[in-house]
């Protein structure tokens, strides 16, 4: 009998059995989307490669701990966050952003932005000039934005993969979205509220 038709919680029963078919066919089934996963937060291919493996071998190892009350593609999927954020802070890419750093930021006066961008207006932009104008941010501001506009994880998610408090998870996103609608507002003009 085939696996690849199986429904995914049939599998897992198998894999915590240590049936390595199909442990593959779990991996068959979601590297490509871990892949992408783990190379938003790194930004490095061969890390990403990494990260995914990680994550799949913890989440096989801790296959018992799945309980069926999330996807498990949700469940693999943060286990690929935790681990491509703990190999992301290894790798020394990652600066901590001082404060000289955010009064830079609060103070940078690219344009006058009093009411921001409509919505009307925002859904006008391509996806690839949003991802384009994401990757010119601060790595913090990148990451944190990642995980929440394109990840979908809410503040409390976020909290606990980066490990800060609410407050500042809310003030660094605040901060990021500010910092992110500056820059489409810079390179799209006529999508400034006069």
């Amino acid at each position: 009998m085939s696996l690849t038709h199986q429904d995914i919680s049939t599998v897992l029963v198998l894999c915590k059995k240590g049936n390595q078919l199909a442990q593959l066919e779990v991996y068959n089934r979601y590297n490509k989307a871990m892949y992408n996963v783990a190379l938003r937060i790194v930004k490095d291919t061969a890390l990403a490669e990494d990260c995914m493996q990680e994550g799949f071998i913890s989440a096989f190892e801790k296959l018992d701990t799945f309980k069926a009350e999330a996807a498990f593609g949700a469940w693999l999927k943060r286990i690929v966050v935790n681990k491509s954020i703990a190999n992301y802070h290894k790798s020394k890419k990652y600066v901590a952003m001082s404060e000289t750093d955010e009064a830079f930021i609060e103070t940078e006066d690219l344009v006058d932005i009093e009411d921001g961008l409509s919505s009307e207006d925002f859904s006008k932009l391509k996806a690839t000039q949003v991802v384009s104008c994401m990757e010119a941010l601060h790595t913090s501001y990148q990451r944190i934005l990642t995980l929440h506009f394109i990840e979908g994880y809410d503040y409390e998610e976020i909290c606990e993969i980066l490990n800060i408090s609410n407050a500042n998870c809310r003030t660094l996103i605040s901060r990021a979205k500010e910092s992110l609608r500056k820059r489409i507002t810079v390179l799209n003009p006529s999508l400034h509220r006069h």
